[in-house]
């Protein structure tokens, strides 16, 4: 089902936003970001997000675009449980290039990227939470979706999801979240344990 933008939260709100219709449109903070300690030493979580609690097992999608100035202008999805675990996916500015960018944080964060070839004017995030794991896919289209990570992330415990975006070295940018929706899937222990209890009672 459809998540309304309008009762979701803000995290470090900016300054600067709106909501059209099914979109938002964000101003994203100057000199923000969420990173934690490894290999540059710092720890940063003042960047802007929006989102909602959820729990159980869930697929989260949006379509996402920017004017991405600076290196480092990021925007995308966020799933967070607190300051030291979270995951943060989308479309990152790096050196003149886009990148399809992944920060996966368990009290200090890494990085990873798949280098895009050429300017794109959006593309599709999506993340899929079951059991003790996210996979984390994009698409240009919104049909063919392509994996790009699989990440742990503690299960039975509720999770902040929604959309970031951050300007670590920039003065800000506007960012643009289409069509965001978070939806139920089923939970793969409960039909794990149904078909074992069917297949011992044969």
């Amino acid at each position: 089902m459809a998540q309304s933008l309008e009762r979701m939260q803000w995290f470090n709100e900016p300054e600067q936003w709106r909501i059209e219709k099914d979109s938002l449109l964000m101003d994203v903070t100057p000199k923000s970001d969420f990173w934690r300690i490894s290999y540059y030493g710092f720890t940063v979580d003042d960047a802007p997000f929006l989102y909602a609690l959820r729990g159980g097992e869930f697929e989260v999608k949006v379509k996402i675009s920017g004017a991405y100035k600076s290196r480092f202008d990021q925007s995308g999805l966020m799933l967070r449980i607190d300051h030291e675990n979270y995951i943060k996916s989308g479309i990152e500015f790096v050196d003149g290039r886009y990148n399809l960018s992944t920060v996966v944080t368990h009290h200090t964060s890494d990085w990873s990227i798949i280098p895009v070839e050429h300017p794109i004017p959006f593309v599709w995030m999506k993340a899929v939470r079951r059991l003790d794991a996210v996979e984390v896919f994009f698409s240009f289209d919104d049909k063919e979706y392509t994996m790009m990570r699989n990440a742990w992330l503690q299960d039975n415990h509720p999770v902040m999801v929604g959309v970031m975006g951050a300007s670590p070295d920039g003065n800000g940018f506007r960012a643009k979240f289409e069509n965001f929706s978070v939806k139920h899937v089923p939970d793969l222990r409960r039909e794990q344990w149904l078909k074992s209890n069917s297949e011992s009672n044969d």
